[in-house]
């Protein structure tokens, strides 16, 4: 009779702070990058609203992040090897409401938000541990 062996575990890593404070550099560059290229977009119209372009560099700054964080990763994260997964499924990636609550903490903590990654399991920062998510680096 045989036996069903069971298939090796894959180690968890973390990411370093740095690596971390890399990737939302990168995603800084990104978003500096399209919201150039809105504005060379809107400067072909004459006679486009303030309002117009307002929204379009609003929409970029605040969507960006979670709506890539819930396909997987943001450009940054890509780069840097990074993925934000739930905390309870470490398999499944965030939906869009974990994201929402996740930006808006990282985004109005700021660098605060950073201090609990290490002493915390898992390497989690603020934002992570209210949203239920996890940043883990792959290897």
């Amino acid at each position: 009779m045989e036996v069903p062996v069971a298939a090796p575990v894959k180690p968890v890593a973390y990411p370093t702070l740095s690596d971390r404070i890399q990737s939302t550099f990168i995603d800084g560059i990104v978003i500096v990058v399209l919201m150039s290229f809105s504005a060379s977009a809107l400067e072909k119209y004459e006679n486009a609203p303030d309002w117009i372009r307002i929204a379009l560099f609003f929409g970029i700054w605040c969507i960006y992040e979670p709506v890539c964080m819930t396909f997987g990763a943001t450009l940054g994260n890509l780069v840097k090897g990074l993925r934000v997964r739930r905390m309870a499924n470490q398999e499944k990636r965030i939906n869009l409401a974990q994201a929402f609550v996740r930006y808006l903490l990282k985004v109005g903590l700021g660098w605060v938000s950073f201090v609990t990654i290490h002493g915390s399991a898992g390497r989690r920062a603020i934002h992570d541990i209210a949203a239920g998510t996890i940043v883990l680096k792959k290897g």
